[in-house]
């Protein structure tokens, strides 16, 4: 018996048939399929089945899917009822409709090299059924098979569109080695938009190789065991061309399996759960902040209370100064507390510790510049001081009389704020040793590390605090 010939089945048969390479570039194509699409194959040859045929529609893009699960499956893929319009050779689209099979064709190693396309037009039926001039007793068993399968593709396109849009990510990864075949939307904006279909992960994903997933996919493909974890720490390169960033999942692998119990892939799902871990991370770090504040800040209510009443002999007096000066505390409070004990805009602060005054006697300003908690509360106590001492016994205290505040960075990062009165009273020779100026220099040199010169000029009090910047650093971004 003579070995048959392949090539020429292939050329006698009647019904379209073409093969694709693995960058869908044409291979092969029998005269039924050029004369379905109206082309020779000496144009088709080497060229890319989109460019030549490009549909950007449902149907497009259902093809394309087909073709590459095809190519990264090894298993074949069959699309009922796909409407794409064909360009005929004097320039006429026609709108088609076709049944289509791929099937996978391996080379000598066993990997899958080309993908086979078997079509049937079924444009005329589509025409006649939808036109309900085909009596459904007439519909052939080839027919009826054709209705079933559009019918069971719909269904499952439904299916898959419900996935698709789900709020939980879902991926799907076939073989072991663990190639995509699904992602939905949210998958993919996990993973930065990128286009993981036909890839193995360790290629789509190469950052999370290093980071063990990939040993944990081949246990549960191997074993069968489904792998769960809550709030696991994934770096993701989900930004083009930035580093990978830290990112939190719920997720678990789940074994697929086929009709007869073998392992074909891995079904991943899970939740993006970052934001809510870096919310509860926040709130550690704001209950220890606040412990730490409270701490320091009964202290200093200590400290103030002790040398309050220990340098008056008018407790009348002193109990209202001791008032005022835990009020300012408590304004500095309220302000971080709005703002969840993050840094405080120095401006504001100034602004709200003046604010009793008129601005025909204040003036105050400087560049936008952002100081963590701590600084904040001791700046808040430092200021109520020097506002009081002006409006009791400096340029605050007459009508005449005026203050500056202004702030800057100098040259070596650190904070400095002036506080410049004029046209006052003469400061008294008590406001040197008084407990006012020594609160100020507690404060400033020694919680802050900073330095305090203060000048009892004739004129008015002229102050210079400067406060590094290690002391009033943001800190923020340690809430992240």
């Amino acid at each position: 018996m003579a070995e048959l010939d392949f090539a020429r089945i292939f050329e006698a048969l009647p019904s379209p048939f073409m093969i694709l390479d693995q960058n869908l570039r044409y291979v092969a194509a029998n005269p039924a399929y050029e004369a379905v699409v109206g082309t020779p194959f000496s144009r088709l040859k080497d060229q890319k089945l989109f460019d030549l045929f490009p549909n950007e529609d449902e149907a497009g893009v259902r093809l394309r899917q087909s073709l590459e699960r095809v190519l990264a499956t090894g298993e074949p893929d069959t699309l009922a009822y796909i409407n794409y319009p064909i360009t005929e050779a004097d320039g006429t689209v026609t709108n088609r409709y076709w049944t289509a099979v791929h099937v996978p064709l391996t080379g000598p190693d066993g990997t899958v090299q080309h993908v086979m396309q078997n079509t049937v037009d079924v444009t005329e039926l589509v025409r006649m059924r939808e036109a309900a001039t085909l009596p459904y007793g007439s519909i052939s068993a080839a027919t009826r098979l054709i209705e079933r399968t559009r019918e069971t593709e719909a269904s499952s396109a439904e299916f898959r569109r419900l996935f698709q849009q789900a709020p939980a990510f879902f991926a799907v990864l076939s073989g072991p080695s663990h190639v995509f075949t699904f992602t939905s939307d949210s998958y993919s904006k996990l993973i930065g938009g990128r286009d993981v279909i036909g890839q193995t992960v360790a290629q789509a994903l190469p950052e999370v190789v290093e980071q063990g997933f990939i040993e944990i996919l081949d246990k549960v493909y191997a074993d069968g065991h489904v792998h769960a974890a809550e709030g696991a720490r994934v770096m993701l390169g989900n930004e083009p061309h930035r580093p990978a960033k830290e990112t939190f999942l719920d997720f678990s692998y789940n074994p697929i399996r086929d009709g007869a119990g073998n392992i074909t892939g891995v079904f991943v799902q899970g939740m993006d759960r970052t934001e809510a871990v870096r919310a509860a991370r926040r709130q550690r770090l704001l209950i220890d902040e606040l412990n730490h504040r409270v701490k320091n800040t009964l202290a200093t209510v200590q400290s103030i209370a002790s040398q309050t009443l220990r340098s008056t002999s008018d407790f009348a007096q002193a109990r209202r100064s001791l008032e005022a000066r835990i009020m300012a505390l408590s304004k500095a409070h309220t302000m971080l507390s709005d703002r969840h004990w993050h840094d405080a805009e120095l401006g504001h602060l100034v602004c709200q510790e003046l604010s009793a005054f008129g601005d025909e006697q204040v003036d105050y300003g400087g560049p936008a510049l952002v100081v963590n908690a701590k600084t904040t509360v001791a700046l808040a106590l430092v200021l109520h001081e020097m506002a009081a001492n002006a409006a009791r016994h400096g340029a605050l205290s007459v009508p005449e009389g005026n203050l500056a505040v202004s702030w800057h960075r100098d040259g070596e990062g650190q904070l400095v704020l002036e506080w410049i009165e004029r046209n006052g009273p003469t400061p008294a020779e008590t406001e040197r040793q008084g407990f006012g100026s020594r609160l100020l220099r507690m404060v400033v040199t020694g919680e802050l590390g900073g330095g305090l010169d203060l000048n009892y000029d004739p004129n008015g009090l002229r102050a210079r605090l400067s406060i590094p910047a290690t002391a009033y650093a943001e800190q923020e971004a340690r809430f992240d």
